[in-house]
């Protein structure tokens, strides 16, 4: 398994057989899945944590699809992929999707192989869209060049701790947990347990210690995420 074919996925779907289907497959794929079987309950998880695409039913009790949809466009921190499933094929249903800001649509029945091709392609395209630098208050980070800036200092980051904090300000103002950034960084490969502790620790000593106040926050308990907005500067992407 690869590191890029690594993907975190809500999945928003009533019916259980499908859910179950798909989520069989893709994890023996390696992804990674989160479950939601009614609209309201798939929206706050999406506004909650972080995911690299979300699966949305069109047909959802208590909210449907579309106004999940139009919902995560309106209140999300970033924009999250979103492929739409639906059995209805009509030309109107497709554009209303769309419209309210999908990123994909896939009818039933459909292929689990189809599925994962999609959305495979849908997130590799979103990270193709973003912006190769990526500014949040004082801290700067180049993505394609590898290197990071604070209050236009360059950091010596190690490459694991360029990878580390490149995701959680990614995130940003989300929070990333443990098990997450472990996942992102090692998949599925064992490392040791105190790994994730070492680098963090590093990245702080170059992040932080030489600044007035650290950006780097850990909520315990939860995960890591920059603290941004308290120090009276405002995000910018």
């Amino acid at each position: 398994m690869t590191e890029s074919a690594e993907l975190h996925v809500l999945l928003i779907e009533d019916e259980s057989s499908i859910a179950k289907n798909i989520a069989e497959y893709m994890e023996q794929k390696g992804h990674i899945f989160d479950f939601a079987s009614q609209g309201q309950l798939g929206l706050d998880l999406a506004l909650q944590a972080y995911y690299d695409l979300i699966i949305l039913d069109l047909n959802l009790p208590v909210m449907d699809g579309i106004e999940v949809c139009r919902q995560l466009r309106k209140h999300a921190e970033r924009h999250i992929p979103i492929l739409m499933l639906t059995a209805r094929d009509s030309i109107e249903d497709k554009v209303t999707g769309f419209q309210v800001g999908a990123d994909d649509y896939l009818t039933k029945p459909f292929s689990l192989q189809e599925l994962e091709v999609r959305c495979l392609a849908l997130s590799r395209r979103h990270l193709l869209n973003r912006k190769d630098i990526l500014t949040l208050g004082p801290l700067t980070i180049d993505i394609k060049k590898k290197t990071a800036t604070r209050d236009r200092e360059l950091l010596a980051l190690s490459a694991m701790g360029f990878k580390i904090l490149t995701l959680i300000a990614q995130a940003y103002p989300q929070v990333v947990s443990r098990s997450e950034l472990s996942h992102k960084l090692w998949g599925d490969e064992p490392t040791e347990s105190d790994a994730l502790r070492s680098h963090i620790y590093q990245l702080r000593a170059v992040l932080d210690k030489p600044f007035a106040y650290p950006l780097l926050q850990t909520l315990h308990g939860v995960g890591f995420t920059l603290d941004i907005v308290t120090q009276g500067q405002q995000p910018q992407e």
